[in-house]
């Protein structure tokens, strides 16, 4: 982890308003075994492969009021390899996050701002876990229905599988010929 020259950081207890104040860098790179929640996303057959990248820069701006206001800079990156939702196999999907963040005093005013701003707004205190910020953010980041473009097994249709008669014509099967069968 690259920190800022001056003052070492604690990550899972992070000082957001002193890193605004001091323009803050960090840059970092965390094992995928360190986040749990995205590590249960993993395909059983996936390869753990690269760490989740990151970097945090700190700024203070003032606000409306002249005050001055904190904020950071968040970025992060992962390959991660979960499973297809149509071969059901491996399929490594890129996540990437790239945000701002406003900080203000505590939860209440946090909860309270957040539905009227544009931006994420998060409390100073109690201090945040910046890695479970960028392990909160990598999940949201990730699609709904993740699938390969095409796969690269042939897919098994069992259920609605398609038939074909000696001609090759495709033949549908009727859903009610069982429902005949039982009425005979």
């Amino acid at each position: 982890m690259k920190v800022s020259p001056d003052k070492s950081w604690n990550p899972r207890r992070f000082d957001a308003r002193a890193f605004a104040e001091v323009a803050g860098e960090l840059l970092g790179e965390e094992p995928l075994a360190s986040f749990d929640r995205l590590s249960a996303e993993l395909h059983a057959d996936g390869e753990v492969g690269a760490p989740v990248r990151w970097e945090a820069r700190g700024e203070s701006r003032p606000d409306a009021a002249g005050q001055p206001c904190v904020w950071m800079h968040l970025r992060a990156a992962l390959d991660l390899p979960v499973g297809c939702q149509r071969c059901l196999g491996p399929v490594v999907v890129p996540l990437e996050v790239d945000r701002w963040f406003r900080f203000v005093a505590d939860e209440p005013t946090a909860e309270a701002e957040d539905d009227h701003c544009d931006e994420d707004v998060l409390a100073l205190e109690p201090k945040p876990d910046l890695l479970a910020l960028i392990e909160d953010e990598l999940l949201m980041a990730m699609p709904l229905v993740p699938m390969h473009d095409v796969c690269p097994q042939p897919l098994s249709l069992l259920a609605g599988e398609e038939h074909k008669d000696e001609a090759g014509t495709e033949v549908h099967p009727n859903p009610f010929a069982a429902l005949a069968r039982l009425k005979k």
